[in-house]
């Protein structure tokens, strides 16, 4: 009999078929669907795809007494207790590396974009607006001090994407790294050392709204936040506050605190470019993701070893 799985979420249309090849699945996009996915096979269940910014409830898990892995399509596995995964033997898997190159982009794109009013420029021209007048003066993104925050492989990938500007490089991470950037033990310290900070850490619940008050006031007026992580690592209203009182010269972000619902308030700011956590989202990066997904639980049922394993 083939392995019935559980997905908690829509995936690709790739890996939907490929799941769909392989295994029984059943879907449990909202509460409804999950209760009857439950009560119809949760005994049943040996495995469960989702994506990483869902994770699998604690719920859910306690209700699946043979699940045997986790497989989320993407780097994050925040929102899987990972203590509780390793005490009952479950397995976890993500899809790193494969989508380095696309977050790394999208970042860079993002500060471009705000920096030189890219959005604002395309509404400038939509509107009819240029024949009364130009858009005002942009801000230079060659040769600027930037600060990222977690040098991991997508953190390392903006560094030398931005090496390209001429961007001055440092970071805070766990530890030092061996890099020719400088080093700094805390995001405080960083962001008083750079006009651009780059979120690229993981998410976990130390680093919830490590970016905070402090940290933006010492980023100050004239510097920018961009975040590619998670939206739990920067305290949404302290961002609101420091944008619409002027103490900061802007944000960039791909995710957010309460995703897919974005506060207004983030929405009335001309000096902030929105995107909807799609940092990850080209075809083939997204066709590797799915490849990467069905190896880890390819490899599980037949007893392998598992290709990036997370526990």
């Amino acid at each position: 009999m083939r392995p019935e799985v559980l997905q908690l979420c829509p995936l690709t249309p790739a890996l939907e078929a490929g799941l769909a090849d392989r295994f029984t699945v059943h879907r449990g996009f909202d509460d409804a669907q999950r209760r009857a996915a439950l009560d119809e096979a949760g005994e049943r269940i040996r495995a469960v795809a989702t994506a990483g910014n869902v994770g699998i409830p604690a719920e859910v898990a306690a209700a699946l007494p043979g699940l045997e892995i986790v497989a989320i399509n993407g780097v994050g596995y925040d929102k899987v207790d990972l203590a509780e995964a390793r005490r009952r033997g479950v397995r976890v898997t993500n899809t790193p590396d494969v989508l380095t190159d696309d977050v790394a982009d999208l970042a860079v794109g993002l500060l471009i974009a705000l920096k030189r009013q890219l959005v604002l420029g395309d509404r400038h021209v939509r509107e009819g607006r240029w024949p009364a007048g130009d858009l005002g003066l942009g801000r230079k993104v060659a040769g600027r001090r930037c600060g990222i925050l977690g040098l991991g492989r997508i953190g390392l990938g903006i560094a030398r994407r931005l090496e390209a500007f001429g961007a001055i490089i440092a970071y805070c991470n766990r530890s030092p790294r061996d890099v020719p950037y400088a080093y700094h033990a805390t995001p405080l310290a960083l962001a008083g050392d750079c006009e651009v900070l780059v979120v690229a850490a993981a998410a976990s619940a130390e680093t919830r709204h490590i970016i905070d008050a402090a940290v933006l006031a010492a980023l100050g007026p004239d510097g920018v936040l961009v975040n590619v992580a998670r939206g739990s690592l920067v305290d949404e209203a302290a961002l609101i506050a420091a944008l619409r009182d002027g103490r900061l010269g802007g944000a960039a972000l791909d995710v957010f605190e309460n995703e897919p619902h974005v506060p207004e308030a983030l929405m009335a700011f001309p000096n902030v470019v929105l995107t909807p956590h799609m940092a990850s989202a080209t075809r083939e990066t997204r066709q590797a993701m799915a490849d990467l997904v069905l190896a880890n639980l390819d490899a599980h049922f037949a007893g392998a070893p598992l290709p990036t394993p997370v526990v």
